[in-house]
C-alpha cells in the first residue's frame, strides 16, 4: 500500500522542516484539538448541579497529581509529543477564570506510592477554596499498548485517600478523571459529588475542560465501554447473552448471579450526562410485522426539559428474542446526536431492515431468522424505553 501510495517516489516528501513549521500546532489545528477533547469528554455524576461552576467563583483550589502534569495529558500514544505544547488542566483553569478568581494549587500526592506529607497542604488549600477541581487517576505509562491489568484497575490508592481528605475538606469537590481505560472507581462514584471522566484529552485537554467546567460547552460525550463495580466483574460489557437463569425481581434462590456484587456495571455503555436534562416518549415502530424485503420505521420523541441547550446522543438497541443460536440481550442498530434548545422536543426516526438483524448462525451463514424482536431507545444501554415488532418470512 505504500507504494501505491506512492510515499517511496520521494523518501524526503515528508521530511519538510519548512512545512512542519507552518503546519504543526497552527492556531487551527488546535482549535480542533481542543474541539476533539471536549467532545470527548463524560460527565458520569452531577449532584446538587455543581457543574458548571461559576468563572467568578472567590477562590478555586486545583489539587491532585494529574492536576499539572503535562506529560500525561497525551496518553500512552503521545510519540514525539512535547509537554511543552500542552495546557493542563491547572493552566486551562487559569486561562479561564476573572481576574477576581484565586486559583491555589497543590499536587498533594504522587500518581502512585504511600508519601502522604502533602496530604496536610491540600486540606489547607481546600478548606480555604469555595470549591475544589480534584485530578485523580492513572498516569500515561499505566495504559495503552502491553500495559495490561489483572488484579486491579483502579485508582492508586495513594489518591483515593487524597480524595477522602479533602472530601472531609470540602464538600464541593469536582473529580476530573484521567485515564486511558474503564477502572473501578466505586468510592468515587458513590461519594464524589460531581466527576468528569476527562481520559487523556491531548494538548488542548487543559482549555478543553475549563470550558466544560465553567459551562461553555455542555457534555454529550457517551462511555464507548461499561465501567465495572469491581475487577471480579469483568468482563463486563452490555451485549452479553442471556442465560437460562436470568436475574428476577423476587429472592428465588437459581438466579444467574453474583452474591457479594450485583450484575449490573457501575456506569453501563453509552452513559453519559448532561447539564440539561431529556425525556424519551412515544416510542413507535410503523408496523408491527415486517417482511424481509420492507424497511421498519421506529420513531421517538426527546425532549429537553433541563434549563440549558445540549446535545444527546440517541441510542437504537435492538434483541432478537428466539434465534438458532444464543443472542445478546441488546445489540446497538443505530445512534443519533441531536441539538436541542431548552424546552425543544424532536422527534427521531430510524430505520432498519433484515440486513441490520443478521447474524451468523451455527454453519456460519450469516443470515436474518423470522420471529419476534424487542427494541429499545434510551441515552444509554440500560436507561431505556422498548417496543415489539415482528419479522416475517
Amino acid at each position: 500500500m505504500k507504494f501505491r501510495l506512492g510515499l517511496f517516489d520521494d523518501p524526503y516528501k515528508y521530511c519538510n522542516n519548512k512545512r512542519e513549521i507552518n503546519r504543526i500546532l497552527t492556531k487551527e489545528h488546535r482549535a480542533i484539538a481542543r474541539e476533539s477533547a471536549r467532545k470527548s469528554f463524560v460527565l458520569l455524576k452531577n449532584e446538587n448541579n455543581i457543574l458548571p461552576l461559576n468563572k467568578k467563583t472567590k477562590t478555586i483550589a486545583v489539587i491532585g497529581p494529574l492536576a499539572d502534569s503535562a506529560g500525561d495529558m497525551n496518553g500512552s500514544w503521545r510519540a514525539k509529543g512535547d509537554t511543552k505544547d500542552v495546557i493542563t488542566l491547572l493552566a486551562g483553569i487559569q486561562n479561564a477564570v476573572s481576574s477576581t478568581t484565586r486559583v491555589l494549587y497543590e499536587k498533594g500526592c504522587e500518581k502512585t506510592g504511600s508519601d502522604k506529607s502533602n496530604f496536610n497542604k491540600a486540606v489547607e488549600l481546600a478548606k480555604q477554596a469555595d470549591v475544589v477541581i480534584l485530578a485523580i487517576g492513572e498516569s500515561a505509562s499505566e495504559t495503552g499498548g502491553n500495559r495490561s491489568k489483572a488484579a486491579s484497575i483502579g485508582i492508586p490508592s495513594i489518591q483515593i485517600e487524597l480524595a477522602k481528605e479533602i472530601l472531609k475538606a470540602n464538600k464541593n469537590v469536582t473529580t476530573i478523571l484521567f485515564n486511558g481505560r474503564p477502572i473501578t472507581m466505586k468510592w468515587i462514584a458513590d461519594n464524589m459529588p460531581s466527576v468528569l471522566e476527562a481520559w487523556f484529552p491531548g494538548t488542548e485537554g487543559g482549555n478543553a475542560l475549563a470550558e466544560v467546567i465553567f459551562g461553555e460547552y455542555n457534555p454529550s460525550g457517551k462511555l464507548p465501554a461499561s465501567f465495572p463495580i469491581v475487577v471480579g466483574q469483568c468482563p463486563i460489557y452490555y451485549n452479553y447473552k442471556n442465560t437460562g437463569r436470568p436475574i428476577r425481581k423476587d429472592d428465588f434462590k437459581w438466579q444467574t448471579k453474583y452474591l457479594d456484587v450485583p450484575n449490573k456495571p457501575l456506569y453501563p455503555f453509552g452513559y453519559g450526562l448532561s447539564y440539561t436534562n431529556f425525556e424519551y416518549s412515544n416510542l413507535v415502530v410503523n408496523k408491527k410485522e415486517v417482511n424481509f424485503n420492507e424497511e421498519l420505521e421506529i420513531s421517538v420523541t426527546l425532549k429537553n426539559i433541563g434549563k440549558y441547550d445540549g446535545a444527546e446522543v440517541v441510542q437504537l438497541y435492538v434483541r432478537d428474542l428466539f434465534g438458532s443460536v444464543t443472542r445478546p440481550v441488546k445489540e446497538l442498530k443505530g445512534f443519533e446526536k441531536v441539538m436541542l434548545k431548552s424546552g425543544e422536543e424532536k422527534i427521531i426516526t430510524f430505520k432498519l431492515t433484515s440486513d441490520d438483524l443478521r447474524f451468523h448462525n451455527i454453519d456460519m451463514n450469516f443470515v436474518a431468522e423470522p420471529g419476534d424482536f424487542k427494541v429499545f431507545v434510551g441515552g444509554n444501554s440500560n436507561d431505556v424505553i422498548e417496543t415489539e415488532f415482528k419479522l416475517l418470512k
